[in-house]
């Protein structure tokens, strides 16, 4: 696996990218699929702080292990991150797998919010490595 802060940028990016199609389906109405999109927002920016520990996992389940584990249970990411990714999820799968998901238009902007707060968080603490001395690139 690459492991450096320039992957951790890669994948911040391609979250807010993600939390932007995210927006734009919620504006749209979609609120399904914004839900979809949310998570894969929180789900991609939770895959850019694993890289700067050099962890990654093929399954949902195994990124969310990971993350709790290596920055939730240290204390340093909140533990509202936890709760975020954990609820995230479980929206997405209703989303994306239910019959008759219950997915509102409160439900869907309240994602949003959240899934804003949780690319923040993960943002901060990226830089605040950079401003450590952890330049993008380093092993």
């Amino acid at each position: 696996m690459q492991h450096s802060n320039g992957l951790a940028q890669h994948r911040l990016e391609r979250a807010k990218e993600h939390f932007q199609s995210a927006k734009e389906l919620f504006a749209n109405n979609h609120f399904l699929d914004s839900v979809s999109r949310s998570y894969y927002a929180v789900f991609t920016a939770a895959r850019a702080v694993l890289a700067t520990v050099d962890k990654d996992s093929a399954k949902h389940s195994g990124v969310i292990s990971l993350f709790d584990q290596h920055f939730v249970k240290t204390g340093k990411i909140s533990s509202d991150a936890s709760k975020i990714i954990h609820e995230a999820k479980e929206y997405r799968e209703k989303a994306d797998y239910a019959d008759y998901p219950e997915i509102t238009k409160e439900i869907a902007g309240s994602e949003l919010v959240k899934t804003e707060r949780f690319i923040q968080e993960v943002e901060r603490y990226i830089e605040k490595l950079d401003i450590a001395g952890h330049k993008k690139g380093d092993v």
